[in-house]
């Protein structure tokens, strides 16, 4: 049989950073550093919901991220950027990248955010049950137990039938199912550019939100600070989908994946600087059962498919 080379492996230990190449180095920067902007975007979003409302917030997400995404994708893709050889199921995509935003603010406006983005990190537990039937993957048993201990965490940080409940934590649990999906089908869009997918990613949501925002208007007093953290929005946004896409050209998506969880400390650190929400110690756990569930699945499903292809595990 025909043998793989093996793929370099980003090792979770605190050296595993200088025992990297360059490339991979680099990689892993950009790919924190997505991260970043993206809970940046959560923060500032929360920030300034209460006094734009959520479709000008959705808008300016959006706008902003499709305006910074032509330039680039024409940059790296050439003039036929937006071609697709999928363009259905790039629309499709793009609407429910637009549908995760649309909950998750809409969940956002009345849970801390720390407490939120544990609950939209339950997306990868989501994907690895939904893989068999969008990708025609099989899912261990091993995966379903792992899955269930995942949910459990939620039940710790959301705790239905006390004080702490809000119904809005179902707004961000849809979410994560519906990121679940959106996160499937950019694997089957692999004729693609990533370049391409870059640009339809903004898309649905520019163009929806655009036309809503025509038919609704503008608020009538819009603050010189609230217009830049709106425009900031579009840019972090944009950027962290850029900087994902930059690294998965430097490094294997499966060895960064794991490290998208250190999303959750820039949440914690974010919620305590802008509104001084801290998780108490049932949320902190439930939110390690969460993490450390996704974490299973992932390194769980990337060794079971480089044994499939036959891959040593030794570089």
């Amino acid at each position: 049989a025909l043998v793989r080379s093996p793929q370099p492996v980003l090792i979770l230990t605190p050296y595993f950073f200088v025992s990297q190449t360059p490339q991979l180095r680099l990689a892993l920067l950009l790919f924190v550093a997505s991260g970043l902007c993206l809970a940046g975007l959560d923060g500032v979003g929360k920030l300034v919901l209460s006094e734009t409302g959520l479709l000008l917030l959705v808008w300016s997400r959006y706008v902003g991220h499709l305006l910074l995404s032509i330039p680039i994708a024409y940059a790296y893709a050439g003039p036929r950027f937006f071609v697709s050889a999928r363009p259905g199921l790039q629309l499709v995509r793009s609407l429910l990248m637009a549908l995760t935003t649309l909950l998750f603010f809409a969940g956002l406006q009345w849970l801390p955010l720390a407490e939120a983005s544990a609950l939209a990190f339950t997306a990868p537990i989501w994907v690895a049950l939904l893989s068999w039937r969008v990708l025609g993957e099989s899912v261990a048993y091993s995966d379903k137990w792992i899955a269930a201990i995942g949910f459990s965490g939620v039940l710790l940080i959301v705790r239905p039938g006390t004080d702490v409940f809000h119904p809005a934590a179902l707004l961000v649990m849809a979410m994560a199912l519906v990121n679940a999906v959106y996160q499937l089908l950019t694997r089957k869009l692999t004729q693609d550019s990533a370049f391409t997918t870059f640009f339809f990613s903004p898309l649905v949501g520019a163009v929806v939100s655009s036309v809503l925002l025509l038919d609704y208007g503008l608020p009538e007093s819009l603050s010189i600070k609230n217009m830049v953290l709106l425009a900031s929005t579009g840019i972090l946004g944009g950027l962290g989908h850029l900087l994902i896409t930059l690294s998965f050209y430097r490094a294997p998506p499966a060895s960064l994946i794991p490290f998208v969880y250190l999303q959750m400390i820039w949440a914690i650190v974010l919620g305590w600087l802008l509104f001084d929400q801290l998780p108490d110690a049932i949320a902190l756990t439930g939110m390690a059962v969460i993490v450390s569930a996704g974490l299973w699945l992932i390194l769980h499903r990337r060794r079971a498919m480089r044994a499939s292809l036959g891959v040593s595990g030794r570089p």
